[in-house]
């Protein structure tokens, strides 16, 4: 949608961070995947985490992209997480072929 935005930085680690912000439709489809394809072939950071705590939905090409981008970074050597996905988005990542290991969702305490 047009209020989501796509924010790019490195962490203290070498960790490269995408977080997304708002609802991420068909609109960002191309600029997610470009982003997340540059960064594993191009970057190659250890770690690339996709942080979605401000994201409370991906449409079904941008879960395929998150999926691929998990099978792209084994293929070099870049373990991609996915951090804080909504319950609902988590089980439609994991459904599209995200393995279960990479998601991270934070534990809140009571």
């Amino acid at each position: 949608m047009r209020g989501s935005v796509l924010e790019v930085r490195t962490s203290a680690d070498g960790s490269v961070v995408i977080a997304p912000h708002g609802v991420v439709g068909l609109d960002k489809a191309v600029e997610l995947r470009q982003v997340l394809v540059h960064t594993v072939r191009r970057v190659r950071p250890l770690r690339l985490i996709l942080d979605l705590t401000d994201v409370p939905e991906l449409d079904p090409i941008n879960v395929g992209s998150v999926a691929a981008a998990c099978d792209l970074g084994d293929d070099h050597q870049v373990a991609v997480f996915v951090h804080n996905p909504p319950p609902l988005l988590a089980e439609q990542l994991t459904a599209a072929g995200v393995p279960h290991q990479r998601l991270r969702t934070s534990m809140s305490i009571n």
